[in-house]
């Protein structure tokens, strides 16, 4: 397996994330940190945190594939929102539970109160691990 994601027993089991990732025999890929700019450099959704979250995750899926990995390689993430509510992490969550498709990478989200450019909403960067032979 190329990566093994626990919990340590006496912490609370989470469905979205884990608390630790263990990773062997194989290379890391570090993706930037990705926002809601199109091909040209616009921004997609402005207004609009589920529209930026597809984005974000549609860019994050194409820097991955130029490092020949996927989101099943993903072992970290981490996600940067603007005024970040518990109405916000939960649209995150739903976008972010799409892409991961029942994985549970170590994770981070963290509120902040802006971003490059101020008409964007998030960012979320990740580090890969893709198993040798791959």
């Amino acid at each position: 397996m190329p990566a093994v994601f626990v919990d340590p027993p006496r912490f609370p089991h989470n469905v979205h994330y884990s608390h630790v990732g263990i990773v062997q025999g194989g290379r890391q890929v570090y993706v930037s940190g990705q926002v809601a700019y199109d091909h040209h450099g616009r921004v997609v959704g402005k207004g609009d945190l589920r529209a930026q979250a597809l984005r974000v995750y549609e860019n994050l899926k194409e820097c991955l594939a130029v490092a020949g990995a996927t989101f099943h390689h993903v072992v970290k993430v981490t996600t940067y929102v603007v005024d970040l509510t518990p109405e916000k992490a939960d649209v995150v969550r739903e976008v972010r539970a799409h892409y991961l498709a029942g994985m549970r990478p170590v994770s981070t989200m963290v509120g902040v109160t802006g971003l490059v450019n101020p008409e964007l909403l998030i960012e979320v960067e990740v580090v890969a691990f893709v198993p040798e032979g791959h």
